[in-house]
């Protein structure tokens, strides 16, 4: 009801503005009209641009002004030229550039909202924080897999001299290092094609210094930038002398699942463990699992009993129990249990045998008895298990 009442107080307004302020000399009726006729305009598009959303419409203001601000600035250059039809040029340059104006505004409105505005800027923080490759990693080439995942922020930076060390080991007369440097340098290429990673090829180095990974300190303290490694060594001398290290293998170490003890699980028995008696085996992600007893079911898939997990700098260790071990008894290299199953099945086939050829052997006695011979005597029948003794047929 209020929009409707301002709606007329607008139309109201204009019309008395142009009857009193007329542009049509001595016409105050058609000036009246002329300013209820804007009035009905504004409101018509009002109801046209309320479907449009808000960020288009605010695209298309600045934009807007952006083309009048641009048409007023390249007019001003233009002033004192003499140019044939001025008005009509100076009409086409208004009319142009504020129209690309506000077309470019409405489309990429989106560009223009706060969040985005504050987001741009802490992108261009995030592009110089720098992280810096060393060999090792390059050479892993899981680094390629985690930057295609994106939790990989800011610019990766790739030192000439660890360039200059890929070289020489793709270019060693060992066959093994010169695949893993080959290996290295496709690594490499394959994250500088990724649309959504930065990398940055660094001239900089220090003469002063011989080691390779001393120079990836001194250049990760000139740049402020954090070191990516899987190099035990280096991650320890870096955080000696304050630089940051992002290492992958303690990155791959956490993401391993968690086992509590009680839990149980299924594992292949690979190996024979240290201990005496004990079995290794492995899970899908490369985590030890040593499982005792388990030297019984080498080769075999078992269920095992958590029984504790030891965290180390090189990994993670699962230590378990396997409950059937001792049903299992090994007794040389065999298992008594499948022996006596075994012999168990054999019996059955043996005595079907014996009682035929027992009975086989009692007839060619009967056959050779001649027929006026005492018959045999006959054995007492055996008693019945109800203590009755059954009558001879």
């Amino acid at each position: 009801m209020w929009l409707v009442l301002f709606r007329l107080l607008i139309v109201l307004v204009l019309a008395l503005a142009g009857y009193s302020y007329s542009p049509f000399p001595d016409r105050p009726l058609v000036g009246a009209l002329a300013g209820g006729l804007s009035a009905l305009a504004v409101i018509g598009l009002e109801l046209k641009t309320r479907r449009v959303p808000a960020k288009q419409l605010v695209g298309s203001m600045i934009g807007g002004v952006a083309g009048l601000l641009a048409a007023h600035l390249a007019w001003g250059a233009l002033r004192g030229v003499e140019i044939v039809g001025e008005h009509f040029f100076h009409v086409l340059f208004v009319v142009v550039l504020m129209y690309m104006g506000l077309v470019v505004g409405a489309q990429h409105g989106e560009w223009f909202e706060p969040a985005r505005i504050i987001a741009a800027f802490r992108d261009s923080s995030r592009l110089h924080q720098y992280k810096i490759l060393d060999t090792s990693v390059i050479i892993d080439g899981r680094i390629a897999d985690i930057c295609e995942t994106g939790f990989i922020e800011g610019t990766l930076v790739a030192p000439q001299f660890v360039l200059r060390e890929l070289q020489q080991v793709a270019d060693s007369t060992d066959s093994l290092k010169r695949n893993r440097g080959r290996r290295g340098l496709d690594i490499l290429q394959k994250i500088q094609k990724m649309g959504n990673v930065s990398v940055q090829i660094v001239e900089t180095d220090f003469p002063d210094v011989r080691e390779v990974d001393l120079k990836l300190i001194e250049l990760a303290k000139k740049m402020g930038g954090k070191i990516i490694t899987n190099d035990f060594n280096l991650n320890k001398v870096a955080q000696l002398r304050g630089v940051q290290v992002l290492n992958i293998n303690e990155l791959a170490n956490s993401l391993k699942p968690v086992v509590l003890p009680g839990e149980v699980m299924r594992v292949f028995i690979l190996k024979e463990g240290k201990e005496p008696g004990q079995g290794v085996g492995y899970l899908d992600d490369g985590t030890m699992v040593v499982v005792d007893q388990g030297k019984k079911a080498l080769g075999r898939t078992i269920e095992v009993s958590v029984t504790s997990v030891l965290q180390t700098t090189a990994g993670k260790m699962i230590f378990c129990r396997w409950a059937e071990s001792g049903s299992v008894v090994e007794e040389n290299g065999r298992r008594v249990g499948e022996r006596t199953d075994r012999f168990r099945a054999m019996r059955p086939e043996r005595r079907e045998g014996d009682r035929s050829d027992r009975f086989t052997a009692a007839d060619r006695a009967n056959a050779a008895v001649p027929a006026n011979a005492e018959a045999p005597a006959v054995e007492a029948p055996e008693a019945s298990p109800d203590g009755s003794t059954p009558k001879p047929s």
